[in-house]
């Protein structure tokens, strides 16, 4: 079992930007699908980002392209998401989890086999 720990969380006024890591040990696979997700206060968990490892793909949801981008540094078995343009709809605790080649895929932004997660971190967007 793989363990996820967020960090780069934060206060940050409309229009500013953070960089989210996720961290996974003991390590990270390059074509492992890796997820990011977020719950809004009083609303469900949705998904923002999916990379699918094995295929290269990328997919956003809507409500955060063009301005959020995923990277990944495997070597350091790290993740990250760039946020520009924060707006406070974007307030949310975000996760970042984890599934193997095998077992995990994304449809769209949407990671379906994800086995491991992150306890998340809280993102506030608020002058």
């Amino acid at each position: 079992q793989l363990q996820l720990v967020e960090s780069g969380g934060g206060l940050v006024q409309p229009g500013g930007s953070l960089k989210l890591s996720c961290t996974v040990s003991p390590s990270l696979f390059e074509t492992d699908t890796i997820a990011w997700f977020r719950r809004a206060p009083g609303k469900e968990r949705e998904s923002v980002a999916c990379a699918d490892g094995a295929w290269g793909s990328i997919n956003y949801a809507n409500a955060v392209k063009g301005r959020f981008t995923f990277s990944r540094d495997s070597a350091n078995n790290k993740a990250y998401l760039q946020m520009n343009g924060l707006k406070p709809e974007d307030t949310a605790i975000y996760y970042c989890a984890v599934g193997s080649k095998s077992s995990s895929y994304c449809r769209g932004e949407i990671a379906i086999g994800i086995k491991d997660w992150g306890k998340g971190i809280l993102v506030t967007v608020s002058s």
